[in-house]
């Protein structure tokens, strides 16, 4: 029932976001959710450091430009897909499971700089899928590389996602060299920049290649997982799973650039992935790219899957267990 009500795209679903978001969030303004270790914030990468010192160490200023961040977020998810419409449903579901997963870690909630960092990686692919058809040089490439490369000087790690900007070429291009090379210049246009703003004010440049330097390859701290984090997370991992199989079984039936939008999106849940699995600075706080193609994998299958009665029950735990993390975090 609570799955059915929340499918589309009426005023009382606007207020079930807005409601879950205070829900989520709420213990965010009440606890001090951002542990330093985590994310280098000792060495900041420079347009975080920047965010940071013009916020000062007001906690709940920070907490609101997370909350604002993650609204953000949720607005671009749902656009996205009203503007390619590869999910075939007008639907405000990728948004309100965008802010469920978002409650899966609450000492994550805090403004870190993963959260700037998601919104780039966002504007990236949706730069990435105006690629499609697209005559002569596709100049998105360029813009996507620029985007992925500014978010990578909130979070060094976001980097990695330059990937995706040779896997797009791959999937809707036909493999200009041009447009690798220009998605290239992108990547590395920010970094020029910053080095020449940096030897402009007489800073050591050294210092800016130690700090990507440690955010890229320096050890995240650990995370001590609850035992109720884990069952939210086995859970949700299973959700995902049979939204990934649910999907490949009817890509066929959809149009190409739907396929292809869905094919990039899964590339970067594989990224996302393989990012925490194998380098060493990446931890627990890349949930926040990870539930972007989560979020439209689900909506997917919530609206699509033939059989309601499960989806209801895996949305409804799942919303539960979320809810008891925010509960047992503000004990």
């Amino acid at each position: 029932m609570l799955l059915r009500l929340l499918k589309g795209t009426g005023p009382g679903v606007i207020l079930t976001i807005i409601l879950t978001l205070a829900a989520v969030w709420i213990s965010a303004f009440h606890v001090q959710t951002v542990d330093p270790e985590r994310y280098n914030l000792s060495e900041p990468m420079p347009l975080f450091a920047l965010l940071k010192s013009a916020i000062g160490n007001n906690h709940n200023i920070e907490v609101a430009i997370s909350v604002a961040l993650v609204s953000l977020m949720a607005y671009l998810l749902v656009n996205f897909n009203t503007s390619v419409f590869f999910i075939n449903e007008r639907t405000f579901l990728p948004a309100l499971i965008y802010i469920l997963f978002g409650g899966l870690f609450p000492q994550y909630q805090g403004l870190n700089p993963v959260l700037p960092a998601s919104l780039f990686l966002m504007l990236a692919i949706v730069r990435i899928m105006d690629g499609y058809r697209k005559p002569g040089i596709a100049y998105n490439f360029f813009d996507a590389g620029i985007l992925i490369s500014i978010g990578s000087l909130f979070y060094a790690n976001l980097l990695w996602f330059g990937v995706l900007l040779i896997i797009g070429i791959a999937l809707l291009r036909t493999g200009n060299i041009t447009e690798i090379v220009i998605s290239i210049l992108g990547l590395v246009t920010p970094y020029l920049l910053t080095f020449s703003i940096y030897y402009v004010m007489g800073k050591d440049l050294g210092v800016f290649v130690w700090q990507v330097e440690n955010n890229l390859f320096s050890k995240a701290g650990d995370y001590h997982f609850t035992r109720l984090t884990i069952l939210a997370l086995i859970f949700a991992a299973i959700i995902i799973v049979v939204s990934i199989v649910h999907l490949f079984m009817l890509l066929n039936t959809k149009k190409i650039k739907s396929r292809q939008t869905f094919s990039l999106l899964l590339w970067g849940f594989l990224i996302s992935i393989a990012s925490y699995i194998v380098i060493p600075s990446v931890s627990i706080e890349i949930v926040w790219i990870i539930s972007i193609p989560s979020s439209y994998f689900l909506t997917h299958y919530f609206i699509f899957v033939r059989k309601r009665v499960i989806p209801e029950i895996f949305f409804s735990v799942l919303f539960i267990l979320i809810l008891l993390i925010q509960i047992w975090y503000l004990k």
